[in-house]
């Protein structure tokens, strides 16, 4: 009883304590969060609800969350219209690709770049922090071009003409971010959290510098190779322009790419099928996110200790 009468008496203190300025202000807030989270929900609902209604009730009932005539239609019409299973195979095999190469490269450069003693390494961090300020979208033509020229692949001769290079390949889509400024940016700071003495201790007992950043220092930022290979997957399963660009071959393309196939300005856009595959296409993400959203925050936060 007496619990209870003193926290009555603290909500009502609370309750009186309020101003009408600070009553405002929270007012506000809770506006701001609602509406922030009605526009960030709302085209999920309304994809997924769309996903689910026939070809009428799409355009007589645009905004309805609610189908009136449920039907799983569209989704077999996503596999039956356009080879969906291979788009997503193609997509795979880029995504892990490219989760591989930051992983491995992204990792050693970092390790390079907060352990090793060399000429010039603030030099090349300072580089790395520039890149990546740099819009993707200005490098798209040179990066093109580097990919379409490379001597003695996809045809071509030693001086990178006569043929295709590496364009039209899944190589054109994991190479060029094959070694990200972010996957260098982020796994430097990981290791650059654990102490130097580890190293040290490991080189009075013999250890080369591989051995020591493969088996000391390697072990130790799991959770940040976790959250890189989270970031890497969605970046490259959600990846749509830079595939349109390199890739022509139907049997080569992913998913993002392969649904804007329904997409037609002369036959009209089939929104059922579309955002059944964007349904199907969110998933991977989500259920990645919400398996690892602790490593995630946890790798952020890591990320700006140093």
């Amino acid at each position: 009883m007496i619990g209870n009468d003193h926290s009555t008496a603290v909500a009502m203190n609370r309750t009186n304590g309020l101003t009408p300025r600070r009553m405002l202000t929270e007012l506000c807030w809770w506006a701001g969060v609602i509406i922030i989270s009605i526009s960030t929900v709302f085209p999920l609902l309304w994809s997924l609800a769309t996903s689910l209604k026939p070809a009428n009730e799409i355009l007589q009932n645009t905004l309805s969350l609610i189908p009136m005539s449920p039907t799983l239609k569209n989704y077999a019409a996503l596999f039956q219209t356009i080879p969906f299973a291979r788009y997503i195979f193609n997509t795979l095999v880029v995504t892990i690709g490219g989760i591989l190469t930051n992983l491995i490269f992204g990792s050693a450069a970092g390790y390079a770049l907060a352990k090793l003693k060399f000429r010039g390494r603030h030099t090349v961090f300072l580089a790395y922090l520039a890149s990546m300020m740099i819009p993707g979208i200005v490098t798209m033509i040179p990066t093109f071009l580097v990919l379409r020229h490379m001597p003695l692949v996809g045809g071509n001769d030693i001086l990178g003409s006569g043929g295709t290079g590496f364009i039209n390949s899944y190589w054109a889509i994991i190479l060029p971010g094959g070694i990200g400024a972010l996957a260098v940016f982020m796994m430097r700071q990981f290791f650059l959290s654990l102490p130097d003495e580890l190293g040290e201790a490991a080189r009075v007992d013999g250890a080369n510098e591989f051995q020591i950043f493969w088996k000391v220092y390697l072990p130790l930022v799991k959770s940040g190779l976790a959250v890189l290979g989270v970031l890497t997957f969605q970046g490259g399963w959600n990846n749509f322009m830079w595939p349109l660009i390199v890739l022509n071959d139907p049997n080569k393309m992913t998913i993002q790419v392969g649904l804007a196939s329904f997409r037609d300005d002369t036959y009209g856009t089939d929104y059922g099928a579309l955002m059944a595959g964007t349904v199907v296409t969110m998933l991977p993400v989500l259920i990645v996110f919400l398996l690892c959203q602790k490593w995630i925050i946890q790798g952020i936060a890591n990320t700006g200790g140093k």
